[in-house]
């Protein structure tokens, strides 16, 4: 099958087409999707810890959480970054700004003393932050604990504050 010919008026054979060669394009889309898929997972901030497991955990929809973590040396670090006890109020009454109903989640290591998780949480209560979620990893659907770092830690249901129900 013969292609048509494009003639122009004075009988040249081939003129420039103003169709977009989008070949080029793709390539180039492809390697920045590569790019992105592969930096992607190191933006993540945070402290690596080693959740619990819990099987009645509930997973709860927030946005941009304020995450403090209880290392299994009993460091406290809000976010990424390690403060000191006297801080970590200050620290995350400055990231609640104007929403006090934001939800703080409490992350702590497996190997960590119990005390230590509890008495950040009492911290927390005790200066009027009252809605608290505390991180455990799901469980698998046998009923045995999930080996290896979890895909999706899912927090707990907001905690009770000290000395009454959490908001």
């Amino acid at each position: 099958m013969a292609l048509p010919t494009r003639f122009k008026k004075d009988n040249e054979l081939y003129q420039p087409l103003a169709d977009i060669n989008v070949t080029p394009l793709v390539d180039v889309m492809l390697v920045l999707l590569i790019i992105f898929m592969v930096t992607a997972p190191l933006l993540a901030k945070g402290v690596k810890v080693n959740l619990p497991q819990a099987s009645a955990a509930q997973p709860i929809n927030q946005k941009d959480p304020i995450v403090v973590t209880v290392g299994k040396d009993a460091k406290v670090s809000l976010g990424g970054d390690e403060v000191s006890p006297d801080a970590l109020i200050d620290g995350i009454r400055a990231m609640m700004g104007e929403d006090q109903s934001r939800v703080v989640h409490v992350r702590g290591d497996s190997e960590a003393v119990y005390g230590e998780v509890v008495a950040v949480m009492d911290k927390l209560a005790t200066n009027g932050i009252t809605h608290i979620a505390i991180m455990t990893n799901s469980r698998s659907k046998t009923g045995g604990a999930a080996r290896g770092p979890a895909r999706g830690a899912a927090p707990a249901a907001p905690a009770p504050a000290a000395g009454g129900a959490a908001k």
